[in-house]
């Protein structure tokens, strides 16, 4: 045995001896699977999780790898949560009202008629009772949620013929979320159609659509929506902050040393900060091009506002009078609006009303 072999020898002896472990510093490594709702050419809704998995590796010096996978490589566009409740996947990145069709309860995860702001969404679920509420229920489905990104106030979308009176709704066939919006426009007569954003190009140019909402101006340029319709409306008073969410598979999050699930908890914070900007920046240029291109931009009327508001009230109230959890949430949150509110009047609200007034 050579002179080097019995000095590290000697020395291994020496530490057990005294009763002490050798420090073991070094990790094993983790591989997760993530799948997304959005094709790879959405370069803001994928790419969040891109920006999530490239920041988990860095974090942990390529320890921990997340594999994103877009709409349809692993799973079907909207299967993230029975995937989820299967194990089948450590986590996805989706719009949560896709999911109503399970529990009513997940439209309030991500945007609801007359809801929150961008602002106010993540506030009421990280500083207020809407995540610990909200992840109460979808414990049943084996995954918490940590905010992916935020939309902002999203566009009414694309319609093939002008929207006048409320009487011009009856019988749209129109692609829009699920949830307590869809139950809302089908008050108003819409027959709604939930499909995943990259098919819809192809329902309007036949025909088989009248209509669709998706986003704002920079997803919707790049889908081409402005090609197959002739009007553009905002304000989406359905979405007023729409948050994409990363659904977290329980099991596979427990088995995670503490470093690893604050590596998993940072990342997510660091793609929300920077998919929620990237719309703010992005979104004004690709509206300009949009309006330039001959698309006619208009305002739902006042009269279509009103209509869906009286439409949604009447949703809400069926809900909570026979689903109590449903109520619980929905209660906590409009409590939540009604103090944001007050507050905005005399802060941010009176700030951009100034603003626009000017010309700077």
């Amino acid at each position: 045995m050579d002179r080097r072999s019995l000095i590290k020898r000697a020395g291994i002896a020496s530490v057990l001896a005294a009763g002490v472990a050798p420090a073991v510093h070094a990790q094993p490594a983790v591989r997760w699977r993530m799948a997304t709702s959005f094709p790879k050419s959405l370069d803001t809704l994928h790419g969040c999780a891109v920006k999530f998995s490239e920041t988990v590796k860095a974090l942990s010096g390529g320890k921990f790898e997340v594999s994103v996978h877009a709409a349809g490589e692993l799973i079907p566009p909207f299967g993230i949560v029975d995937a989820l409740a299967e194990d089948t996947i450590e986590m996805g990145e989706t719009a949560a009202y896709y999911y109503t069709g399970k529990d009513p309860v997940f439209a309030f995860s991500c945007a609801v008629p007359f809801g929150l702001a961008a602002n106010q969404n993540l506030t009421w679920k990280d500083q207020g009772n809407g995540r610990k509420l909200l992840d109460a229920v979808f414990d049943k489905y084996n995954f918490f949620t940590l905010a992916a990104l935020n939309t902002g106030t999203q566009m009414g979308g694309w319609y093939r013929k002008e929207i006048k009176t409320p009487d011009d709704l009856k019988g749209l066939k129109m692609r829009l979320g699920g949830g307590v919006f869809g139950e809302s426009m089908a008050k108003l007569g819409v027959v709604a159609q939930n499909m995943p954003g990259g098919e819809v190009y192809q329902a309007l140019e036949k025909g088989t659509l009248d209509a669709a909402e998706f986003v704002g101006p920079y997803d919707d340029e790049k889908l081409g929506y402005a090609k197959v319709t002739k009007f553009y409306y905002y304000n989406a008073w359905w979405e007023g902050g729409a948050e994409l969410e990363f659904f977290i598979n329980k099991k596979a999050f427990a088995k995670l040393s503490p470093e690893n699930q604050a590596i998993v908890r940072a990342a997510a914070a660091v793609s929300y900060n920077d998919g929620t900007t990237k719309y703010l920046m992005l979104n004004p240029p690709a509206l300009k091009r949009i309006v330039a291109s001959g698309i006619q931009f208009k305002p739902f009327p006042k009269a279509v506002v009103d209509a869906g508001f009286k439409a949604a009230q009447e949703v809400y109230e069926e809900h909570s009078a026979k689903e109590p959890e449903f109520k619980k949430i929905y209660e906590d949150m409009r409590a939540f609006q009604r103090d944001q509110i007050l507050w905005n009047r005399v802060s941010e609200l009176t700030f951009m009303q100034t603003m626009a007034g000017l010309k700077i």
